[in-house]
């Protein structure tokens, strides 16, 4: 644990040259930049609402309660995705000087991470204009900001690993991320499914669960211990199974880069 330790306090400034770089490559061909962290939730936002406001019948709080939905999901999205392609697409650093090779998944959940804590004012501002006050019960929302974090980390870690030895790997999970979308009731009610046999595909959910937990957060209610423990569990297993995994195999990466 020293050595890991001091591995990586060696390396840390080039991690936080990994974020920095990662989010300026992200909006390198765009006029708008870093702008477009806030544009593109609140956009989406309002194309959901009127939707699917038209179907379910709009109240005050249903932007709201697609915009956090749309936040969180886009944020696990996201880092999955690039923490996909992370060994790769540094292959030719990989190759000629030795870094970390965790740093590469870690660091694009870090950058993808800080754009999503900047679209969070977004939320803020909407919560004002559609008067949805806040409580004491927001103090609850770190736990699930956490959450959100931890399972991105330890899934991006086992995406990247097979990743590099399996490069269908990134087609397949684009089909999957959808499936976890429509599993994560981001933009219709759960309780409208609770009669339907297939509500337990929602409960199994970790990003579902840390959805709901945080709206808890927001609309004022205490979150759910059963959807706690288990996006707790499911967290501490990803990240326990991606460390173990990325570690078994990186030395073989640069085979197959």
């Amino acid at each position: 644990m020293k050595k890991y330790l001091t591995t990586f306090l060696n390396y840390r400034y080039l991690l936080k040259e990994l974020v920095s770089r990662g989010i300026r490559l992200k909006y390198r061909h765009s006029y708008l930049g870093i702008i477009w962290t806030l544009l593109e939730p609140l956009l989406t936002m309002i194309v959901l609402t009127i939707v699917f406001g038209t179907l379910y019948g709009q109240t005050k709080d249903f932007a709201v309660y697609i915009l956090t939905g749309r936040l969180l999901y886009g944020y696990f999205s996201s880092s999955t995705n690039s923490c996909l392609k992370s060994i790769r697409s540094h292959s030719g650093i990989i190759k000629k000087v030795y870094v970390p090779k965790y740093f590469y998944p870690l660091s694009t959940v870090i950058y993808n991470y800080l754009l999503f804590l900047i679209s969070l004012i977004v939320l803020a501002a909407v919560m004002i204009v559609m008067r949805v006050r806040p409580t004491w019960f927001l103090l609850q929302a770190f736990v699930p900001l956490l959450l959100i974090f931890l399972l991105s980390y330890g899934v991006g870690m086992i995406l990247a690993t097979v990743g590099v030895f399996f490069r269908d790997m990134e087609y397949l999970w684009s089909v999957i991320s959808m499936m976890i979308m429509y599993t994560c009731a981001i933009f219709y009610y759960p309780e409208r499914i609770l009669g339907s046999p297939f509500f337990w595909i929602l409960k199994y959910n970790p990003v579902f669960c840390i959805i709901q937990l945080f709206r808890s957060a927001v609309f004022g209610e205490w979150m759910n211990p059963a959807y706690l423990a288990y996006a707790i569990a499911f967290c501490l297993i990803s990240l326990v199974l991606g460390t173990v995994t990325f570690k078994w195999k990186q030395d073989e990466f640069i085979l197959h880069i």
